[in-house]
This record gives C-alpha cells, structure tokens and sequence, in this order.
C-alpha cells in the first residue's frame, strides 16, 4: 500500500485538505484524532502519562488538556516524553488501519510528521502551507486561543521551507477553491506515480 503523508504547519488547513481527499475516495487516518482516542482507551497509555504527568493528568477517564498543556509550555522535555509514550501506539494502531483499507493509496494526516520522523515511513509527503498571519487569524477564529500561544505551538513545528524541502508535493491553503484544484492535480500525479 502506497502512503501518502500530508502534514502542515498549525492552522494551515491540513484538515480541509484531508476532507477533500476523503470526497476523492482516498481512505485518510487523522494522526491527532487517533491519538486523542488511544489516551482516552488505553490503559498503558493512561498509567504511562499519569506517571509522567501525576495524578492530575485525567479527569474522568479524559485527558485534562489544559493541565498537560500547561506543563509542556513551561518545559518543552515533557512533550518529547508525552510523545515517547503515544506515537509508538499510534503506528501501531495506523498499521493494522492500513490492513483494512482498499484503494490505490492511503494519506496519513500527521502534524509533526517531519518533528517526529514518521515522513521516513511515507512513500510521499505533501505539505500544506499558509501565510503565517492567515494562520493565525484561522487558529484565533477556531480555538479562541491567544496569539501568544499560537506563536509558541508554531515555535515547536518545523518552518514550511524546512517541510517544503522534503516534500514530493506543496499545496498552498488560501483560497477553498484553488486549494481544490490542487489536491485533484496532486491526485491524479500519485495515481500515475505508483
């Protein structure tokens, strides 16, 4: 099975871009979402991030964002161990999904794909980009966070020119429409490719 990962920085609109690969029939496993659901289910998972975090870490049975979030903005070490303890899961969990699926390719929707190097497991990577400020008006609309925060996230993800340069496609986020013309051209080259 072909996989195609597609990452971007926070508030490029990897989502959107996702959603229009799934109209195109192209099966899409959201990283982020998968792993929110193993920290939830998973008991291993749960023991491993209450040792790291304390006790505080869940609030029934969910992880306690804000507590968590709080830590890792304070000492950045504890999202490396945070991730330490959830992305083996995750590729566990993406590689019996991929078993399932049946189509020409798959899209592995990961946020930190190049921070993490699970681009090295994709046999090609689109990038989403946006101009920062466009970003960061989406990121203030949708999650109602601060400026400050947003800019601390961007901090820790690689800059666009960084992912642009190891990636095999670039999808430039400013507009819906253009965005999906270029994913159905992107489409039709990794059909031809594999």
């Amino acid at each position: 099975m072909t996989i195609v990962g597609l990452t971007g920085g926070i508030g490029s609109g990897k989502t959107t871009v996702a959603k229009q690969f799934t109209d195109l029939g192209i099966p899409v496993y959201i990283a982020d979402e998968e792993a929110k659901k193993l920290m939830a289910r998973s008991k291993i998972i749960k023991r491993k991030l209450i040792n790291l975090f304390g006790n505080d870490a869940y609030i029934n049975n969910q992880l306690n964002k804000p507590f968590v979030r709080n830590i890792i903005f304070k000492d950045a070490s504890y999202l490396q161990k945070m991730n330490a303890i959830v992305h083996p899961r995750v590729a566990e969990h993406f590689e019996k999904w991929v078993l399932k699926q049946d189509a020409p390719y798959v899209i592995k929707e990961v946020a930190i794909l190049f921070e993490s190097g699970g681009y090295k497991q994709c046999d090609f990577v689109i990038t989403v980009t946006a101009p920062k400020q466009l970003r960061i008006k989406r990121l203030l609309k949708r999650d109602g966070s601060t400026v400050e925060t947003i800019e601390t996230i961007m901090k820790n993800q690689w800059t666009d020119a960084q992912k642009v340069k190891l990636s095999q496609f670039v999808i430039t986020n400013t507009e819906l429409e253009k965005t999906k013309n270029q994913v159905v051209k992107i489409h039709q080259e990794i059909l031809k490719l594999i």
